[in-house]
């Protein structure tokens, strides 16, 4: 099945992803959540309370706190249900990727420097840098941890070996992409568009393709069947990256809340490292000397993004994009799905998640 793309002249205003809300995604992730707070249970004490109150803080799992969309496990349940019809043995997998996706997020706000998250104070902010670091590493523990009950629901230990090798392969990937990510940001190397793709691809992509991997190795043993989902989790991994380098520069303030950032904030992302390679000299330089502006003006923010329109930057992120889109729906379309339903709410995932 072909997937056709849509053919435009003119970029679109760009908008913030829409957020996930149906009925049947709303079990999915309220189940998941529930399967989280299973494992936290299990193993907090009256003298560890508060660690596990942070654990929730971050989470959003501390009454009506404030969540993220919970876009990683849901791609491992609906993996999982297109190959069986059903969810609900890969929850356990699906907590593992959410714990182990926030252990970053908490690590990585305190090396960004980050004060709010979700519309509040991050953990950092609120118990101190400490504590922040140790509730990280908490998370990423109860992640390994959530794989344990696997083998409660029948899965063999040799599944679930196998399954936590993923995950220790995918960890090793997001600390080498972050890695990759702060020298850059410290170092006057000159990225490269190839650079930059192999850091989104490790600490973006990876992640997200282990979560599909994840719920097709416990749906099947078929080798031919994992690859395809892993390959349709890689490539809706950098579309996403790279739908949210355009929102960064380009998206729409009305509808965000706020002024697009990424150049304010000296971000090397994708369409600002093609035009350093490819704009006119004149114009390169120029873009050098506003990102290294300490508070750059609007004057000179709007300056860098017409640089950036000038050579073709946005454009050529966009197309990127799309072609990653159209190559996620490709693979998943191929994949050999039992569950039309399920199929069809992937698709949702995709386009809901990619709007260049």
């Amino acid at each position: 099945m072909t997937t056709a793309r849509p053919a435009e002249s003119h970029p679109p205003r760009l908008y913030p992803p829409p957020v996930l809300t149906s009925p049947d995604l709303d079990a999915l992730i309220t189940d998941t959540e529930t399967e989280i707070l299973r494992v936290i249970e299990r193993v907090q004490d009256e003298r560890t309370k508060t660690l596990y109150e942070m654990v929730r803080y971050h989470l959003g799992l501390d009454r009506d706190g404030p969540r993220g969309k919970r876009l990683r496990p849901l791609l491992g349940l609906l993996a999982y249900e297109s190959l069986t019809g059903d969810y609900r043995h890969a929850l356990p997998g699906a907590a593992a990727v959410e714990l182990g996706h926030n252990f970053s997020l908490v690590h990585d706000d305190i090396e960004d420097r980050d004060g709010e998250r979700h519309h509040r104070a991050t953990l950092w902010m609120v118990f101190g840098v400490a504590q922040a670091i140790n509730t990280g590493d908490t998370l990423f523990t109860l992640s390994r941890m959530a794989l344990y009950r696997l083998l409660e629901l029948g899965f063999s230990e040799s599944k679930v070996l196998e399954l936590m090798r993923l995950y220790d392969e995918t960890c090793l990937a997001l600390c080498e992409g972050q890695f990759m990510d702060i020298w850059s940001a410290e170092h006057d190397d000159r990225l490269s568009v190839d650079f930059y793709f192999d850091m989104i691809g490790r600490k973006t992509a990876a992640l997200i393709a282990a979560s599909v991997q994840a719920g097709a190795m416990l749906a099947t043993d078929d080798r031919e069947v994992i690859e395809a989902y892993r390959g349709f989790g890689w490539s809706l991994g950098i579309a996403f990256q790279l739908n949210d380098d355009l929102l960064g520069i380009w998206g729409d303030a009305q509808a965000t809340g706020k002024e697009p950032s990424d150049l304010a904030k000296h971000k090397k992302t994708l369409p600002v490292i093609y035009a350093l390679e490819r704009a006119l000299a004149p114009d390169r330089e120029r873009l050098r000397a506003i990102l290294n502006r300490a508070e750059p003006t609007s004057a000179e923010i709007a300056e860098g993004r017409a640089i950036l329109d000038g050579c073709g930057a946005r454009e050529y992120t966009r197309e990127r994009a799309r072609t990653e889109r159209d190559e996620a729906l490709r693979r998943i379309e191929s994949a050999g799905v039992v569950s039309p339903e399920a199929l069809d709410r992937l698709r949702l995932i995709v386009v809901s998640a990619i709007s260049a």
